[in-house]
């Protein structure tokens, strides 16, 4: 039992959420709602299907497919031994837990696999707007496909997604190729000459880097390198024939498609497991974290973690961002409808309202209905149908009841309150909200 004092303490510390961890609250979640609804419909549009899967995995399965000398690997994720001293971690990106259940299924083998998932991811960041702790993400996978037709058609489809949701205008498509695993490793060389040919020109993320992850240096934002990035060797100078052949052949698609896109030459993603395409959606509507979903291929991965070599590519899109960019685009943002507000005045009128609103749902499963509960005065009850957005209110008093009727009042336009038969309550409103 506890103490008062106890109570005291805990009454004046009341428990928050963790920092970088949030609350989505009405009506917030409605957005959320229209967008994840938004994005499942493309989704299933392009015969691509869900997966779902477990938030933690082995530590192990992250730090053989990301890369230990990652940011990720080294700083951010949330590792922990589980009590049989396994070392567990929760998910920060979702195309590892992709491969290794496709490996562990069976999905890959003579098979080509479209999936997607959505879901929440976890990296210790410094939280900032549209950076979190928790933070969710839709993301779309494709295996068993090499050419760069299904790189065309997995860019195209997050193209379809900002599309329906009225904010592509706001965003540019940037490419470039990473090549093969061999050209790249060329390629690394050259630049890690040149970097440390100026190595006091690096700040100390880079300096870091220059041993472990050169190419990360190229997507430095810091105002101060700009210069020394502009001016080091471009990948795109050292690609194999395959992957230039490839990255021209998917630009031609694009083109052909009507989809506008930008050439970065210092676009390399943070992930050691890409190859051949990368690309990501950007905008500059939402300051420092401008990147709204991001992807490319990864054509040794599924062998890296143990399966048999396949193709494969996909993409990750920012929930958060795609939001909160939505919140900026001035367009009309929904909100949760509600078309029935049930007024009653007595236990017996509840009881019928109760009764009347299930018929009506059984038949129009997309109404929304709200039975007023609680004791109140009809002209209190009128006062919350209308603050709750109604398009109609329902009325059942005594005189009601004894006839068999129901008052009808439009909330949202000028017409006269009329009264039908409770039987016909159904076909009315058949008749007149056509859901």
């Amino acid at each position: 039992m506890l103490t008062n004092q106890q109570t005291r303490i805990n009454v004046a510390n009341p428990i928050q959420a963790i920092r970088g961890m949030n609350d989505i609250l009405p009506p917030d979640s409605f957005i959320w709602q229209f967008v994840e609804d938004t994005m499942r419909n493309v989704l299933r549009s392009y015969a691509y299907q869900e997966i779902r899967l477990p938030v933690i995995e082995k530590t192990e399965l992250f730090k053989r497919s990301i890369g230990e000398a990652t940011d990720i690997v080294e700083k951010e994720m949330y590792t922990f031994l589980d009590r049989n001293n396994d070392s567990l971690t929760l998910r920060p990106e979702g195309t590892a837990g992709v491969v290794r259940a496709g490996i562990e299924h069976g999905l890959f083998y003579n098979q080509i696999q479209r999936l997607w998932y959505m879901g929440p991811y976890y990296r210790h960041e410094r939280p900032q707007k549209g950076r979190y702790r928790q933070f969710y993400q839709c993301g779309a996978e494709a295996f068993g496909l090499e050419g760069p037709d299904i790189d065309a058609e997995l860019i195209l489809l997050s193209a379809k997604i900002f599309e329906k949701l009225g904010i592509k205008s706001f965003m540019t498509l940037t490419l470039n190729s990473l090549g093969s695993v061999q050209s790249r490793a060329k390629y690394r060389d050259i630049l890690v000459k040149y970097l440390t040919d100026h190595q006091s020109e690096l700040d100390e993320d880079s300096q870091r880097r220059l041993t472990s992850n050169p190419l990360r240096i190229l997507d430095s934002k810091n105002p101060a390198m700009s210069d020394l990035i502009a001016n080091a060797p471009k990948l795109m100078d050292y690609l194999d024939a395959e992957s230039a052949t490839h990255f021209a052949k998917l630009q031609e698609i694009l083109t052909k498609a009507g989809l506008s896109y930008t050439l970065n030459p210092c676009l390399v993603r943070g992930l050691d497991y890409y190859t051949k395409t990368v690309f990501e959606w950007v905008t500059n509507e939402l300051g420092a974290q401008g990147t709204v979903c991001a992807g490319g291929r990864y054509d040794g991965l599924v062998e890296q973690l143990g399966g048999k070599p396949t193709p494969a590519l996909g993409f990750a899109i920012g929930m958060e961002r795609t939001i909160l960019l939505l919140q900026q685009s001035q367009q009309q943002l929904p909100i949760a409808p509600l078309d029935i507000y049930f007024i009653n005045d007595s236990d017996a009128a509840f009881q019928r309202a109760l009764d009347l609103a299930d018929q009506l749902r059984d038949h129009m499963p997309k109404m929304s209905i709200l039975v007023n509960c609680g004791s109140s005065s009809i002209k209190s009850q009128f006062k919350k149908a209308d603050k709750s957005g109604a398009e109609f209110a329902l009325i059942l008093g005594e005189q009601e009841l004894q006839s068999n009727s129901i008052g009808v009042k439009s909330l949202r336009e000028k017409a006269e309150q009329t009264t039908i038969q409770q039987d016909d309550l159904v076909k009315y409103f058949l008749n007149h909200l056509k859901k």
